[in-house]
């Protein structure tokens, strides 16, 4: 059993008369406009034209995009390491860390 109702509507059972003559008078028409299209000769050349033109923008808008990424993370980073302090700090200073009071640990002999 299909999803269909099992019960059929008046008229609507494939076997009814003119039912063939319909569909095979359909079938003539559209057999007839498909026999009067005729496909352009340069349809294929324009379109693979066009997917190539949007190919080359593609690839452009990628690596312009690219380009603004990286120049915008090196002066980035530029900016950040110019924010830097110019003094030395206390790492560099020159001047020795005070020593801890009292004797240190005891080195272990080999």
């Amino acid at each position: 059993m299909t999803h269909r109702d099992a019960t059929p509507s008046h008229g609507t059972s494939p076997d009814r008369a003119g039912h063939g003559r319909t569909e095979e008078e359909l079938r003539e028409a559209l057999r007839a406009l498909a026999g009067g299209v005729l496909p352009d000769p340069d349809a294929y050349r324009t379109a693979r034209g066009e997917w190539l033109r949007r190919e080359r923008r593609r690839r452009l808008v990628l690596a312009v995009l690219i380009a603004v990424v990286f120049t915008l993370a090196t002066l980035i980073g530029l900016w950040v390491l110019n924010q830097a302090p110019s003094d030395p700090g206390v790492i560099f200073s020159g001047t020795r860390a005070p020593v801890a009071d009292g004797p240190s640990l005891p080195r272990p002999s080999p």
